[in-house]
């Protein structure tokens, strides 16, 4: 138990340093530079048009801006959760890598441990530097904070959690492609069913409403980020449904134990897979 537990920490930080100096994440701050640079520029033009405004609709603009940003970081986030561990079981079971850490005095159970936790350290990184960079921007720019990120921001990462866990799931079952094409392809389901049940509920069409609620329970994602944007909504925009971001009804907080659920689920599925494979 002493030795899994020191293995545990050690991969943990071996996960986390040999990450750090793949291109993928490299790509992913870049990338996320780019993008807080162009929102921050699209903040400061909206703070200097929202003082001709009366404050109700400029802080309805700058609420609807801020929005806008953390949706392209729920998406940027969401995209490295899944493209970090990719390849982190299958590929060095590809290549062979696998079999020396099994040479360790570990069970298979404290591999896969080990590796999540690093992931998870990395994405929660990355994602206090998207998420924070759009709340900074809008604060220093423009003077305006969201109501409600403290509790938002915790959904948004509990979202990117599930992708990365079903990710590493995966890596044990499936090649690294095949993987990254599931994984991807439950996030786009779980995407498109967000606007069904919206647009269902709208138009009362049960049947839409119906298939975006099974897509929320298959992955609890898109979900994450419609219950953190009803957190961050003014009540009047919240209850009008004036913005895109607006649900159509407030998720159940059931939704986050079911999430809390996939992840416990997936984990415990990724050391049971692992254990059981062929190496």
């Amino acid at each position: 138990m002493r030795d899994d537990l020191r293995g545990i920490i050690a991969l943990t930080a071996l996960t986390f340093h040999e990450a750090r100096q793949r291109k993928v994440l490299l790509l992913a701050f870049l990338l996320g530079l780019l993008f807080l640079g162009l929102f921050a520029w699209g903040a400061r033009a909206t703070a200097r048009q929202a003082d001709d405004l009366p404050l109700a609709i400029a802080r309805m603009q700058l609420n609807f801006l801020t929005l806008a940003g953390l949706y392209v970081v729920n998406f940027l986030v969401a995209v490295t959760a899944v493209a970090l561990p990719v390849d982190t079981l299958s590929g060095d079971m590809a290549s062979g890598i696998i079999h020396t850490l099994l040479t360790k005095p570990l069970h298979r159970a404290a591999i896969v441990i080990g590796k999540w936790l690093g992931f998870l350290a990395l994405l929660t990184l990355y994602f206090s530097f998207m998420a924070g960079g759009v709340l900074g921007a809008t604060w220093l720019l423009a003077g305006y904070v969201p109501p409600g990120v403290s509790a938002a921001f915790p959904l948004m990462w509990l979202g990117a959690v599930v992708l990365l866990t079903m990710t590493i799931a995966g890596g044990t079952r499936l090649s690294t492609l095949a993987n990254g094409v599931v994984i991807f392809g439950l996030y786009g389901i779980a995407f498109i069913g967000g606007w069904m049940e919206r647009i269902g509920t709208a138009l009362g069409n049960a049947t839409a409403r119906n298939l975006g609620i099974v897509s929320s329970l298959l992955v609890p994602t898109e979900v994450m980020w419609q219950y953190a944007a009803t957190f961050m909504q003014p009540a009047l925009l919240r209850q009008a449904g004036l913005t895109p971001f607006s649900a159509a009804s407030t998720p159940s907080p059931l939704m986050v134990v079911w999430a809390i659920g996939c992840i416990a689920v997936n984990l415990a599925l990724a050391m049971w897979w692992f254990a059981r494979r062929d190496l």
